[in-house]
């Protein structure tokens, strides 16, 4: 019999080099405080509507509880496409073009190892959400940050984007409306884009959760831009405007090719999203909107008085135009992000993120949920004040 030494880890080297992610190893340390007012986890405080709880529950009692198809119902995907349609313009078959994942993060999954190839670079405007620079490291691909600056509002510019393109560069990975920093990118913004895009034939992956949630102006997806469906994975999901974040059901929209290569992964990893999940979903699009709004509503109340709070407390903040997230400045403080993080949930007991876990363009500032009630960001805006005295006393 053969014998192979083995020594150290029997982790892939790829796994081994991933960090855990920053925002759950942060709150890993927020687990004995009861009385800490928690900013950190992006996840609505409202649960899932009545309607949607409902239909779920007739579901189950009927006995539908088998396996659908591996790209989903058809019926979800068939009311999908036109709600795509009417809201934002987009126009895709729901036979040959969606696909319904286990979340928007299955998707993103799925998308990034579709189209990337071992060497494959990238491109990530940062700061941006924490999950894409391990998926890209799994699959052999590279990370290059393309800087969104505070002084640019956090979008991305057709001058950073093309200092960064590569000989190697294939994919462009955005996330708008952004998390962390509640950016929207308009259809002047993506104009100039486009160009630079299709010039240097990148890919293009669209995180799209946050799309219903903005606030004074209409998400607009580059998708939906002259020369850029060809090009485009779009993703979305239920759980951040439709409060189905246990629900675990998104999807994935695009060219046949991709969608058809996403579907090849998903049918031997997942098999199908779950599919009183999916039912749920259903029927969050065709009787859900009325809810939807509501939340919305309140979400913008809850993102004037705590981004108003945040200014006049002194920790300078732009207006975010979407998602639920608020990410102030703290350079003013003298410390590094982490170090503001920590002790404001020491002496404050108040949990934010750190902004540096969103890639280099996130230090300095932090991330803050307003996605919880107005009571609590109130006592929240009133602990981060006295914490902010105490650091910094006039005179």
């Amino acid at each position: 019999m053969i014998s192979r030494e083995r020594t150290g880890s029997f982790l892939s080297s790829r796994v081994r080099d991933i960090r855990p992610s920053g925002i759950r190893a942060f709150f890993d340390l927020n687990t004995a405080g009861g009385d800490t007012i928690s900013l950190g986890v992006g996840e609505p405080d409202f649960v899932t509507p009545v309607k949607v709880r409902e239909a779920c529950i007739q579901a189950l009692r009927e006995g539908q509880t088998k396996y659908t198809s591996n790209a989903g119902l058809m019926e979800l995907r068939e009311e999908i496409s036109a709600y795509l349609a009417g809201s934002f313009a987009m126009s895709y078959d729901p036979t040959q073009e969606i696909i319904v994942t286990m979340g928007s993060s299955e998707a993103v999954d799925l998308a990034l190892r579709t189209v990337i190839d071992p060497g494959d670079e990238v491109l990530i405007p940062a700061p941006s959400y924490i999950a894409y620079e391990p998926i890209t490291h799994l699959q052999g691909g590279s990370i290059v940050e393309v800087a969104a600056t505070a002084e640019e509002q956090f979008k991305l510019t057709p001058q950073a984007l093309q200092a960064a393109i590569t000989p190697r560069s294939k994919v462009l990975m955005i996330n708008y409306p952004c998390n962390p920093t509640g950016t929207v990118m308009t259809e002047q913004d993506w104009l100039p884009l486009v160009k630079l895009i299709i010039q240097h034939n990148l890919v293009v992956i669209s995180d799209e959760v946050y799309a219903e949630l903005t606030y004074g102006r209409k998400h607009v997806s580059i998708a939906s831009m002259p020369g850029m469906k060809e090009r485009t994975i779009v993703i979305s999901g239920f759980s951040k405007a439709f409060a189905m974040t246990g629900w675990r059901v998104g999807y994935a929209c695009g060219p046949r090719e991709l969608i058809v290569g996403m579907l090849k992964i998903h049918q031997y990893t997942a098999m199908c999203a779950p599919t009183l999940a999916q039912i749920a979903a259903l029927e969050s699009l065709r009787h859900g909107m009325a809810a939807k709004d509501e939340m919305m509503a309140s979400y913008n109340k809850r993102r004037k008085l705590f981004v108003e709070g945040l200014n006049a407390i002194g920790l300078r903040c732009h207006e975010p135009e979407g998602a639920f997230y608020a990410f102030p400045s703290i350079t003013s403080t003298g410390m590094t992000s982490e170090q503001f993080a920590l002790r404001l949930l020491e002496e404050a007991n108040v949990a934010v993120v750190p902004g540096h876990v969103f890639g280099t363009g996130g230090e300095g500032f932090v991330r803050c949920s307003y996605a919880t009630s107005l009571v609590d960001l109130e006592k929240a805006l009133e602990r981060i004040g006295k914490f902010m005295r105490v650091m910094m006393p006039v005179g």
